[in-house]
């Protein structure tokens, strides 16, 4: 069961293949469905970024 501003499995599988490629330097790669879900979050939610869990 997904939360109030998460995405459902249904539909993460319609857009999981938009997401970022395998990264092999740099800063370590975050899942893209959290960043998404963060975002959707302050969307719906109407804080601030720096609010941002």
């Amino acid at each position: 069961m997904t939360r109030r501003h998460e995405l459902s499995n249904s539909y993460w599988a319609l857009i999981e293949d938009v997401g970022s490629p395998p990264q092999t330097m740099g800063r370590p790669h975050r899942d893209d469905r959290q960043m998404l879900n963060g975002i959707f979050w302050i969307l719906c939610s109407g804080a601030k970024w720096r609010d941002l869990p």
